[in-house]
This record gives C-alpha cells, sequence and structure tokens, in this order.
C-alpha cells in the first residue's frame, strides 16, 4: 500500500497517494487553474502539472499575474531556455548543449561551438524560437533510469549531457522533451511553447564548462543570454530599463568621471581611485565614521598580513584558503587577509573583560584581498581587493537584540541619506532538521532566531524569513537596496556569529563572577566601499548629490577679463566649504556648459559684464537649467543648507524649497 499525504486545495483536504501527479488532482478537483496558471506552488515550491506531490502542504495556483509570479516568471523563462537550445540545434549542426538555467534578467544557455554566434546568428536564433513557440509544441516530462538517460544522450553525441547525469543524476532521472529537442532537466516547466509571450535575445559571452571542476582541459562554450515575459509591455519596459542602465554602467562612468580605473599592468580586479572618487569615497566614510562615533562605537585598525596560524584557528584557512592570498616571510606562510573579523578579536582578547565593559563595538574601514576567480570580477561590483566598513559588536547575550536594533536603526539611516527609500529585507534561519550543519546547539539558535525576528517587529520592518539560508556560524539580517531602475544591490548585513567565539574563547566575566562565552555581532552596514559606490554610481547615473560631488560648483567666465572675479568667486565658495574650480579655458560659453553638464557638475556659476557689475552670479543647475541671477552669498547659504541636510535632490529640483531671494 503506498504511503499518504495530506493536499490542501482550494479549501478542500485531499488524502492521496505519494507520488499523485498534480494535473490528476487539477483535473478533478479544480479543472480552471489548468488554463489559468502555469502551475502549482506546494509549500511555496513551484511545480509543473506533471510533477509528483511528495509530501503535504497546500497548492496554490501559479498564475502569470498572481503573488507567486515570479515563480511563474522564472519557470516561463527556464522553458524558454529550452527552445533556444532547439532552435540553436536545428539551426547549427553539430552544436552540443550545456546547461540553461533561469536568471533574475532572463535566461542562457551554453553551448559547445568552434565559432562565436554573429548578432545575425542571433536573429535567426531568435526567429526560430518565435517559430517554434507558436507550434504549441508539449513540455513532455520523461523519467527514465540513469543509465537509459545516458544512453540516450550519448546516441545523440552529447558527451556533456553524458557528464551531467553521471555526476549529477541519481537511480532515477528526470528530462523534459518538446518536439525532437529533449533535456536532461529536473524542471518545473510550462505545459507548453505557446505559453511563452514575449521573447528577447540579449547578447552572447564566453564562459569555461563547469568552472567549479577546475579542470585544465574544460571546453571554452558560447553562452547565450535573452529574457521573456509575459506580457510585450513587460518586455519593452526591461529592455527600456536595460538601455538606461548601460548608459549608468559604472565602469563607463568611472571612467568618463574620471572616478577610478583599473589596471591590467598591476593586476585585475583592484582599483585604483583618482581624486574625484577619493573625494567621494571621503564623504562616504567621514559620514559612517561620525555616524558610528555618535553611538559609541570605537575605531581601531588591524594590520594587511597575518601568520597562517591565526587563519587556521579562525577556520578561514580550512574552509576558505581557495580564495586567499599566501605568501612566505621568514619561511613562514603569512596570509593576505580576507576578511577582518580575527584581527578585532585579537584586540578583544586583549585583556580580561567584564560584563560591565560590554558592549564593545569595533570599527574600521578595514582593506581586505580575496582571490577570486578573472572570470566572476565585475568592474568595483567584484574585486579581489576592497574596503569593507566593518564593526563587530561583542557583548552579553542579553543584549543581542538592543544591538541589533541599534544596528538596524544606523543602517536606516544610512540608506536614506543616501536616497535608497526602496529595500527589501531577509531574515536568514537555521533548518532545525539538520543539526549538524551548524556550530551552536539549538538553544543558541533559539535565541539569536528570536532576537532578530524581535529587533525587526519591534521597528515595524517587513522581513521574508529565510529558512535554511544562515550560514554555519549563525543567522543575519540582509539587506538589498532598489536603485532607480528597480535592480536590487546588496546592501546592509547583519550577522550573529557563534562559531568564532567558540574558535577563540572569547568570554567574560559575568556578575557571578565566573567565565561567560561572549556573543559577537558582524555587522556592515555599506559592506564593500567598492560595490557600494558602484551602485550609487548607477543608482544616481553619475550624478551625485550636492554634498557628494567631487566638484560642486564650477565657475564659468565667459571671457578671459571675466577670470579674476570668477576667482573670487571660487575663492569665497572655497571658503565657505565648497569644492568650487574655475574653467580657466577660451572658448564658447555653451561649450564649457556642455563639459560641465557632461560631467554631471551639480552647479555652474556663470560670470560676465553684468555679473561683476552687479556683483552677483548666474546660477545653472545641471538638469533644471538657468534659475537666475544671485549674490554669492544668497547662493552658498542655500547650496549648504542641501550640504548640511546632505540632501539627495538639491534644492531647484524639490517642491517644497523655494528659490532663494
Amino acid at each position: 500500500m503506498s504511503e499518504s499525504i495530506k493536499i490542501k486545495i482550494d479549501g478542500q483536504e485531499l488524502l492521496l497517494s505519494i507520488g499523485t501527479r498534480v494535473r490528476d488532482v487539477l483535473e478533478k478537483h479544480c479543472p480552471a487553474w489548468l488554463k489559468s496558471s502555469v502551475g502549482v506552488t506546494l509549500n511555496a515550491e513551484p511545480l509543473d502539472f506533471q510533477m509528483a506531490l511528495h509530501a503535504d502542504g497546500e497548492l496554490v495556483p501559479l498564475e502569470p499575474g498572481g503573488n507567486t509570479s515570479s515563480m511563474a516568471l522564472q519557470m516561463c523563462r527556464h522553458t524558454t531556455s529550452h527552445v533556444l537550445a532547439q532552435a540553436v540545434q536545428e539551426l547549427f549542426e553539430g552544436v552540443q548543449v550545456g546547461i540553461g538555467p533561469p536568471t533574475a534578467d532572463g535566461f542562457y544557455y551554453d553551448f559547445l561551438r568552434e565559432d562565436p554566434f554573429t548578432p545575425a546568428d542571433l536573429q535567426a536564433i531568435e526567429k526560430r524560437m518565435r517559430k517554434l513557440i507558436k507550434t504549441n509544441q508539449k513540455m513532455e516530462r520523461l523519467e527514465m533510469s540513469k543509465g537509459d538517460a545516458e544512453k540516450i544522450f550519448a546516441e545523440k553525441g552529447e558527451d556533456l549531457k553524458v557528464e551531467l547525469i553521471r555526476d549529477k543524476g541519481g537511480a532515477q532521472v528526470s528530462c523534459y522533451q518538446q518536439g525532437n529537442f529533449i533535456d536532461f532537466c529536473t524542471g518545473p516547466h510550462l505545459p507548453h511553447t505557446g505559453k511563452i509571450p514575449a521573447i528577447k535575445l540579449l547578447h552572447t559571452a564566453a564562459a569555461h564548462w563547469r568552472p567549479e571542476r577546475d579542470r585544465e582541459d574544460s571546453p571554452m562554450m558560447q553562452r547565450i543570454y535573452g529574457t521573456a515575459f509575459f506580457s510585450a509591455e513587460d518586455l519593452k519596459t526591461f529592455l527600456d530599463h536595460r538601455e538606461e542602465a548601460k548608459k549608468r554602467d559604472h565602469r563607463r562612468l568611472g571612467i568618463d568621471l574620471d572616478l577610478f580605473h583599473f589596471d591590467e599592468k598591476a593586476g585585475p580586479g583592484m582599483a585604483y581611485w583618482h581624486p574625484k572618487g577619493g573625494t567621494v569615497r571621503h564623504q562616504i566614510e567621514g559620514f559612517l565614521c561620525n555616524e558610528q562615533l555618535s553611538r559609541g562605537y570605537d575605531v581601531v585598525y588591524t594590520p594587511h598580513i597575518a601568520r597562517k596560524h591565526l587563519w587556521e584557528t579562525s577556520g578561514h584557512y580550512d574552509y576558505y584558503k581557495e580564495h586567499m592570498f599566501t605568501l612566505d616571510v621568514d619561511e613562514q606562510e603569512y596570509v593576505l587577509k580576507p576578511m577582518n573579523c580575527p584581527g578585532h578579536i585579537l584586540i578583544y582578547q586583549k585583556g580580561t573583560r567584564s560584563y560591565r565593559d560590554l558592549p564593545l563595538r569595533y570599527s574600521e574601514f578595514g582593506t581586505v584581498y580575496r582571490n577570486e576567480l578573472s572570470g566572476v570580477l565585475h568592474g568595483m561590483l567584484r574585486v579581489r581587493g576592497f574596503t569593507q566598513d566593518d564593526a563587530h559588536i561583542f557583548c552579553r547575550p542579553d543584549q543581542i537584540q538592543e544591538e541589533v536594533s541599534g544596528a538596524l536603526d544606523l543602517a536606516l539611516h544610512i540608506m536614506k541619506t543616501f536616497g535608497y527609500d526602496e529595500y527589501r529585507i531577509d531574515l536568514s534561519l537555521h533548518d532545525p532538521s539538520n543539526k549538524d550543519k551548524y556550530a551552536g546547539d539549538e538553544d543558541q539558535w533559539g535565541l539569536a532566531e528570536n532576537a532578530l525576528a524581535d529587533a525587526l517587529d519591534s521597528m515595524g520592518l517587513v522581513y521574508e524569513r529565510r529558512l535554511n539560508e544562515a550560514a554555519f556560524y549563525g543567522p543575519k539580517i540582509d539587506f538589498h537596496l532598489i536603485d532607480a531602475l528597480g535592480r536590487a544591490w546588496q546592501g546592509s548585513t547583519i550577522q550573529l556569529d557563534f562559531n568564532l567565539p567558540e574558535r577563540f574563547n572569547l568570554t567574560y566575566v559575568g556578575d557571578d563572577g565566573h567565565q561567560h562565552r561572549t556573543a559577537m555581532i558582524h555587522r556592515a552596514i555599506y559592506g564593500s566601499l567598492e560595490r557600494f559606490v558602484g551602485g550609487l554610481i548607477e543608482h544616481y547615473g553619475g550624478a551625485f548629490p550636492l554634498w557628494l560631488a567631487p566638484v560642486q560648483v564650477i565657475v564659468l567666465p565667459i571671457a578671459d577679463r571675466h577670470i579674476e572675479y570668477a576667482e573670487e568667486i571660487a575663492a569665497a565658495a572655497g571658503e565657505a566649504g565648497l569644492r568650487a574650480e574655475v574653467d580657466r579655458r577660451s572658448g564658447k560659453l555653451g561649450a564649457k556648459i556642455r563639459d560641465a553638464q557632461t560631467q554631471k557638475l551639480p552647479f555652474m556659476l556663470i560670470v560676465g559684464d553684468r555679473d561683476m557689475e552687479n556683483q552677483e552670479v548666474s546660477v545653472r543647475h545641471r538638469t533644471v537649467g538657468d534659475l537666475g541671477s544671485f549674490t554669492i552669498e544668497t547662493f552658498l547659504t542655500q547650496a549648504l543648507q542641501d550640504i548640511d541636510g546632505r540632501a539627495v535632490r538639491e534644492w531647484p529640483l524639490r517642491e517644497d524649497v523655494t528659490a532663494p531671494a
């Protein structure tokens, strides 16, 4: 007799045999779902109509326009990647297929082909895909033995698929077939290709086959990226945003605005900050540093290298060695620090700590080094050398919630200041059914997770509980910042750690005179300064708010006879605390204005004969345009209000501010 499971569906509770197909349940109890939805979820797990039910739970329809639309879209994009592979194999003889997963923005598929795909190839492939989609090919799930699957793909000459099946397949494997194309895949998929309304192939790239295996003979693949949506309107919005994202690309703007560069002579993945970029970074560092000092943090500094022994004690040497840079000094192995935590721990350990001393909050803008694969390096967003605004809070267990609340308050203040008004919060929790995976005991995890949740709840913050996503050493809170184009960026992280206090035997003397285990909180508000600034550049499109702008004011003399007055104006601005320059070049005023706007400078102060006579300046804003004539004192008063308040939008852009008189 087969095992039974309890399934709730549309207000009904059913007792079914384990392995019952989703379609069989829907045909009998909710036939309308087969038309209105593309699949279902069982306990938040997406399933297609051909998949088997395997656990107790509730079935919810997976509708393109419903609350589960992101899962539905992932399913749509997964199926579209299979259509892409089918189209490629129909058009290009002898091409082997690799893998083709959905991504956050679309999908890709890797192909083994000697010649790169050309733009004309992409057009032909997309045309074939549209033809295949119109045929409403059924996505048929096939379940078979591992041996049978290997035989099918071996006969097709698909050596890469045979390798995948051997390495990843169990005794029974699943494949999906549409028309004459079959793929080794776990699903889920749309019922048929006709459910794909809007597609677009985007670009190509080279990719290593299974880079995680680190094989020297790993073939180079040709990767095709694409996207799919449930409506042409959504696709158009995405493509428009994509074009805007190209204009905001921090790698291009970093060069155009003279902020930073990467130099192959020194090696990839290491940013060189130019004076203008250094000014932006200095403002960002100083802002947070002052905030932290006002909130009871201490500033510490730790060396960039340490003996291997320290990293063995922390566990990084065993679990993170492939990402660490090592060097020999006096016949001993040293490590360029990939983390700042062990250094802060050594400072904490230098002396006996009493319960009265806690909490201790150590902060450091510490530069760390990680040996990232060259293929994943990406401008300022993924580098090998970067600076973290690292802080570690050492406290008693009963202080955890209060300290987490303080860190949350700081994170929210910082995000608001930089204009990130929209964000998403995740609370990553452990899996209580897999206790061996984690450091610490269940009581510690319960205390820690409750403390994080209570801190979030006490501040009225909405968050997503993510089971089985905690690190092995403790639960954490992650902020994801939503930028001007609706994209998510990694933001602040607040994490509890049970592992390092045990490894380093961190203790304090309690009020009972006995030693007690210290609680440790990792906290980063910006995370990586490089990544944060890269994100800010794209969020602002390079147009930094006045308080952050490397050059806040540029004075434009109309003719050479106005240069002396322009320099007096710039000097007055500089004495008031603004970063001001004079454009002393000969040439037309229009060209100077265009250059200033290309550099995205917030304010241009134009001076000519009338301005000199009236002891005024003609003020121009980079986006609003001409604002009129003001005395320099009047302009500086308003500008300083924006700077002191760290306004995200300058006064000409704010409806709540009247023009200065």
